[in-house]
């Protein structure tokens, strides 16, 4: 009956899969692995049984299969590159930012620190690149190898079962309707992986704006050759647990756009949220969904003993009236290359010296600097004509959610711009004479640079960019309605930030009753109270620690720090300026802490979402977006799917009781503590609200 079944669920058009999904689930069927197909199904080459599912190789996606490997579980690890490690590999910004009192008291997950350690012994020097950003630089390509090797041996460790699948793509999600109104569980998933046509060149050949459409498209091309994958649930027989009605799987999306919660169809928001209590810096009162942050194509470049021929690019003209090194204090080439140098050579004679009143190590020949500069590759759209990440209406419009339509979900004119704007960087560095910000007569040629480029540079790819673009700002979910958060809930931007709002700006641009309600919300302990008097809520009072959340699952520490888009399009137009008000939010914050609730979506009860598309606000997620927070958010992610088929829980129902004491959550995060997954900073408590030395 099962298989009959099956085969007329794989045939049948999505409005009758509905249906006949309906009848599955009220026979009880979803549980053992009937699935609705795509609409017009392709061929499948293979089908893959997983316990987890994780859609995203980076630094979240990485920390899922890694707690998941080490529990025991079969992980499958789809990847649209070749590398592992996101951030820190094929997206070049392989710079750590870390906060200074986190990293001297070493207090990251389990994970993070192995990696640490793994790279330093690596390496076997304090900073292999002498950088300033950071206390330690080093090479994408390596970060990579180290990943991937303490992935595998976490595979052995844990006698799980790792598929990787490199330069791979989610093309769609196989949808169950549950016997619960609303609720939808992923059944399956289409996926396209992709390797060099016979006699093309091999991957990493052409930028990403040349070959993504072509990675989420079935049919062979002169580029690709396909293969069709089918991802499905373990079956229950060959799991020790016994058989529930809970999903007998997970799906997470640890993309780096979201894609998986826009396939899915559950909300979420994209750019600027309206100003509100909440988000008193807000930039306005209306939100703006195509004001997204700068998104960076990465690159190296090394230095010469001798001058280079350095050719312009014929784009160059375009581009060139947006460079510029923002400010006096960082106008130096010098300054510029050691400030992400991610090698250094070892031997060489150190020569300190300054910059005004930055210090740094003096380049030399053959040292490479790894280039992620604001008015330099920053690429910054903010219109409806230019934005990268599509909005759910945008997406309609294109068809990219009609069955088989999904192309990756980003706007290919706006990648290609990005591409463009980081070549033309690296010629304004080594040959340019024109400064935006600064004016004529301040930036002078540098020409004994060499752009590195090829299969064996540091970025992996023959034209020399990143992998993948450094995402700032993607998608960002709305999780479930819960007691304080009846739109669903959201970390917002006072629940972090160090900002002083009894500043004149926001006591005389917020309505009253809205600086009332701001006032209110920093009561802390006082809160009632405040709520039941008539009085003023002035004065605000100063937030002296972060918001505590009771289902906090990680960790992150990161200042709110912006790269906002251009208020016109195009974004290099001479003259162009930020979209204004948007760094008013900047700043500093608080240890802060990553709610559950911010990784469970609405609607899909078997997908969870680790990295930068968890529930924030935009001026939290300028903070939540860093390579240790990935980690911790994913870390989250992969033990939490341990405990839920273990327990035959399903992820929402550790929080739907909330305010009220819910003993499996308090279980699970007792759980993370004995695995060295930190779901609080130390000593955190309600009474404890002196968080100043946190730095």
């Amino acid at each position: 009956m099962l298989d009959h079944l099956s085969r007329f669920i794989w045939k049948v058009s999505r409005p009758l899969q509905r249906t006949a999904l309906g009848l599955a689930s009220t026979l009880g069927l979803a549980a053992v692995g009937v699935h609705p197909a795509i609409a017009t199904p392709p061929s499948i080459d293979q089908t893959v049984e997983c316990e987890v599912l994780v859609a995203g190789g980076g630094l979240a996606g990485a920390a899922t299969a890694y707690e998941s490997l080490l529990a025991g579980r079969t992980v499958c690890m789809t990847e649209i590159t070749d590398w592992v490690g996101g951030q820190l590999s094929s997206q070049g910004t392989s710079a750590l930012d870390e906060r200074t009192t986190q990293r001297q008291q070493r207090f990251f997950p389990r994970g993070y620190l192995e990696f640490s350690d793994r790279i330093h012994k690596f390496y076997d020097r304090p900073d292999p690149g002498d950088c300033w950003v950071s206390l330690f630089c080093f090479l994408p390509k390596d970060g990579h190898t180290i990943l991937f090797d303490m992935l595998q041996d976490a595979e052995q460790r844990g006698k799980g079962t790792l598929h990787w699948y490199p330069a791979t793509v989610i093309k769609d999600l196989e949808m169950v309707q549950e016997a619960v109104p609303g609720e939808r569980q992923i059944g399956g998933a289409i996926a396209i992986q992709h390797q060099p046509a016979p006699g093309a060149p091999p991957l990493n050949t052409f930028p990403l704006s040349q070959t993504i459409e072509d990675a989420y498209r079935y049919e062979d091309s002169d580029r690709f050759q396909k293969t069709v994958i089918r991802f499905v649930p373990k079956p229950i027989e060959q799991r020790d647990q016994p058989r529930t009605a809970t999903p007998p799987w997970y799906v997470v999306d640890a993309t780096e756009t979201g894609e998986l919660i826009a396939l899915a169809d559950v909300p979420y928001r994209v750019g600027i949220d309206p100003r509100s209590y909440l988000e008193p810096s807000a930039a306005t009162e209306t939100a703006v969904p195509y004001c997204t942050q700068g998104y960076t194509y990465t690159f190296a470049m090394e230095q010469t003993a001798e001058p280079q021929p350095q050719v312009m690019p014929d784009f160059y003209p375009q581009y060139a009236p947006y460079y510029s090194y923002e400010k006096p204090i960082f106008a130096s080439v010098d300054l510029l290359f050691t400030y992400r140098r991610i090698w250094r050579p070892e031997g060489q004679i150190t020569t300190n010296t300054r910059f005004g009143n930055i210090g740094y190590i003096a380049p030399q020949p053959g040292d490479i600097s790894m280039q992620n500069w604001t008015w330099g590759n920053d690429y910054r759209p903010g219109t409806e004509v230019d934005n990268l990440i599509l909005t759910h209406d945008q997406l309609q419009q294109m068809g990219q959610l009609e069955p088989d339509g999904w192309l990756g979900g980003l706007r290919v004119e706006s990648l290609r711009r990005g591409e463009e704007s980081s070549l033309g960087y690296y010629y304004w560095l080594v040959a340019g004479t024109t400064d935006s910000q600064l004016g004529e007569g301040v930036k002078q040629p540098s020409p004994n640079h060499r752009f590195l480029s090829g299969i064996d540079s540091p970025m992996g790819t023959a034209h020399g960019l990143s992998k993948y673009p450094y995402m700032r700002e993607v998608r960002r979910l709305i999780g479930r309605p819960s007691p304080g958060y009846e739109s669903g809930f959201t970390i917002s931007e006072i629940d972090i930030t160090r900002n002083n709002f009894t500043d004149d700006y926001y006591r005389f641009n917020l309505p009253e009753r809205t600086y009332r309600s701001l006032g209110i919300a920093l009561s802390g302990l006082d809160t009632i109270e405040r709520i039941r008097s008539n009085e003023s809520p002035d004065p605000v009072r100063l937030r002296t620690r972060s918001r505590i959340y009771p289902d906090s699952v990680g960790i992150g520490h990161y200042n709110i720090d912006f790269h906002p888009c251009m208020q016109f399009h195009p974004p290099e137009a001479p003259g162009n300026i930020e979209y204004p008000g948007v760094r008013q939010g900047q700043g500093v914050t608080y240890p802060f802490q990553v709610p559950l609730r911010a990784m469970i979506p609405q609607q899909v009860d078997n997908l969870i979402v680790a990295g930068k598309s968890i529930a924030t606000s935009q001026i939290a997620a300028a903070a939540y977006r860093v390579h240790s927070f990935e980690w911790s958010s994913g870390a989250a992610a992969g033990s939490l799917i341990d405990f839920a088929l273990e327990e035959g829980v399903i992820p929402y129902q550790l929080t739907d009781d909330l305010p009220r004491p819910e003993p499996q959550l308090e279980r699970f995060q007792r759980r993370l503590a004995e695995q060295g997954n930190p779901s609080a900073f130390p000593e955190t408590s309600i009474f404890n609200e002196d968080w100043q030395d946190w730095n």
